[in-house]
């Protein structure tokens, strides 16, 4: 799978909530792992480790009843929150690619009988997945419920640039992110939303910033330009807070 198949699939991909109890094939689901183990960090210097649950093994499922789940450990450090949605966001992005549903699952967690830590590492967060009851896929672009560009970004010149980021998925749909700067370095920050009155917020939102620089790497790529990743923080508007600088250069 490329990148460009990835990118492609930005557009019609949907969170799916309902799913069919058959178990995916061996080979689906031997597919879905290899990819795994060949995505791409945000910061190559973060552990990490993926492990694959059943239904039986999770908890506050709510409504959403999957065949697998993604269970996503990482070392504790700066940065990691962002670094998982940005490596979970291409395995997302790669199972819609693929005709398999996926959905973030931000109250999810290891059932009492599968460990918290995994080799040190601590549980961040879980994606359910895969065959779909309903269709995968949108068909149109409309069918977004997304802020407008103009609400979401400053830069000079990057509408066609940021139009893929501005579809990514946050938590609760709150969309937090934020783009300043120039078309040659954008300044990514994130709204600060109240998370004394819902802590969960601080985490996910650092996960949802994590997804979109997922986005706008593969927006650069596709455009032949590459990202590259600065954490130096910056100045950023008021009511935001830095989160990453995006260098961009030519390949």
């Amino acid at each position: 799978m490329t990148n460009a198949q990835l990118f492609n699939t930005i557009f019609t991909r949907k969170s799916i909530r309902k799913y069919k109890v058959t178990p995916l094939a061996t080979e689906t689901l031997t597919g879905i792992k290899e990819y795994a183990r060949h995505i791409k960090p945000l910061d190559e210097s973060i552990r990490y480790e993926i492990d694959y649950l059943c239904a039986d093994d999770v908890k506050g499922l709510l409504s959403i009843k999957a065949p697998r789940y993604m269970c996503f450990f990482s070392e504790k450090r700066e940065g990691y929150l962002m670094n998982a949605g940005y490596l979970l966001q291409q395995i997302d992005l790669y199972l819609s690619a693929n005709d398999l549903g996926s959905c973030w699952l931000g109250m999810a967690k290891p059932s009492k009988d599968v460990p918290s830590m995994k080799n040190g590492m601590e549980f961040v967060i879980m994606l359910a997945f895969g065959s779909a009851e309903v269709e995968v896929h949108r068909t149109d672009i409309a069918a977004f419920n997304r802020k407008s560009l103009s609400l979401i970004s400053t830069v000079t010149g990057a509408e066609e640039l940021l139009e893929p980021v501005r579809l990514a998925p946050s938590a609760t749909n709150s969309q937090p992110w934020f783009f300043s700067g120039d078309i040659n370095e954008i300044i990514v920050s994130r709204e600060k939303l109240n998370f004394i009155k819902v802590p969960l917020y601080g985490k996910m939102n650092q996960i949802d910033i994590g997804i979109a620089l997922c986005h706008l790497m593969l927006s650069l790529e596709n455009k032949g330009k590459k990202a590259t990743f600065d954490f130096h923080k910056d100045t950023v508007p008021s009511g935001y807070e830095f989160m990453a600088k995006v260098k961009v250069r030519s390949h």
